[in-house]
C-alpha cells in the first residue's frame, strides 16, 4: 500500500529526515511518535507529496509519489490529511467544506455530493451541524469535520497530524474515537500523535523517531513492553508517567 525507501530530505543546509525506510499494509494502522522535533510530521507528508523529498522512493500503491510527473492533486484525493489546526474554510457552511473538494476534483454532482457529505457527517456524529459554519463549532467538532471532509474523497489510506494535540482535553475522546472506528473498519492509517492510549489500542505498529530517523520499528506490544534503544525508553517513560 505505501512503501517509502530510504527517504532523506533536507531544509536548505539542514537534514530533517535521513534514510526512512518503512512499510504499511493495506488495513494497517501505523503509529508515528517521538520527540518534538524528530521528523514526524514531515514524514507523514511526505507521502502525498505534501514534503518533497530529495532523496529515495516513497509509492501508494502503484503510484510513484516523487515521480514529477505524477498528479499531486488526485493523490492527495486519494490519500486524506487530517491536519492539526483543522484547515476548514471559515467562510463556507459545514456542508459546503464537504463537497468543496468532491465537486472539483471529483468532479461529482452537487447533489451527489451533499448526499455523500451528509452521509459522512452522520458517521461522526455531526449531522445537525450541517448548515453551520466552522467558527460556530467546538474544536472537537471542527476535527470531526474534517475526517468527514477526507472520508468523502473515498481515500485508500489516511494520514493523520496531531490530530488532537490542538484540542481541549475533554475534546480529544471525541476526536479519538472516530478515529478508532475507522481502524476497526480497516481504514489504512499513518497516524502522528502522543496519544499512547489509542496507540496501544488500534496500532498494529509504532514507529518511533527521533534526530529525523526511523529509530525503531516495531509491532506495538514490543514497543511498549521492551523499547530497544535508550532515547525510546526515556521518550516513554517521559510520556506513560
Amino acid at each position: 500500500m505505501i512503501s517509502l525507501k530510504n527517504i532523506s530530505k533536507w531544509y536548505g543546509h539542514f537534514q530533517v529526515l535521513t534514510d526512512c525506510s518503512t512499510e504499511v499494509q493495506t488495513g494497517e494502522v501505523v503509529v508515528v511518535c517521538g520527540p518534538s522535533g524528530s521528523g514526524k510530521s514531515t514524514l507523514i507528508k511526505t507521502v502525498n507529496g505534501l514534503e518533497p523529498i530529495q532523496q529515495g522512493k516513497i509509492q501508494v500503491n502503484d503510484i510513484v509519489v516523487n515521480d514529477r510527473h505524477t498528479n499531486l492533486a488526485q493523490l492527495r484525493a486519494k490519500v486524506g490529511m487530517v491536519f492539526q489546526h483543522f484547515e476548514l474554510f471559515p467562510h463556507l457552511s459545514i456542508i459546503e467544506n464537504l463537497t468543496l473538494a468532491q465537486i472539483k476534483v471529483l468532479k461529482r454532482n452537487k447533489d451527489a455530493a451533499r448526499e455523500k457529505g451528509l452521509k459522512l457527517l452522520e458517521r461522526v456524529g455531526l449531522s445537525v451541524q450541517a448548515n453551520k459554519y466552522p467558527g460556530q463549532l467546538s474544536g472537537g467538532q471542527q476535527q470531526r469535520v474534517a475526517i468527514a471532509r477526507a472520508l468523502c474523497m473515498d481515500p485508500v489510506a489516511m494520514l493523520f497530524d496531531e490530530p488532537t494535540s490542538a484540542l481541549d482535553p475533554e475534546m480529544i475522546n471525541e476526536v479519538l474515537d472516530v478515529m478508532v472506528e475507522l481502524a476497526h473498519d480497516g481504514m489504512t492509517m499513518m497516524v502522528v500523535t502522543h496519544e499512547m492510549g489509542f496507540a496501544r489500542k488500534v496500532a498494529n505498529r509504532v514507529i518511533f523517531m527521533d534526530e529525523g530517523r526511523i529509530v525503531e520499528d516495531t509491532h506495538k506490544e514490543a514497543f511498549f513492553q521492551h523499547p530497544q534503544t535508550d532515547r525510546a525508553r526515556d521518550f516513554l517513560a517521559k510520556i506513560l508517567h
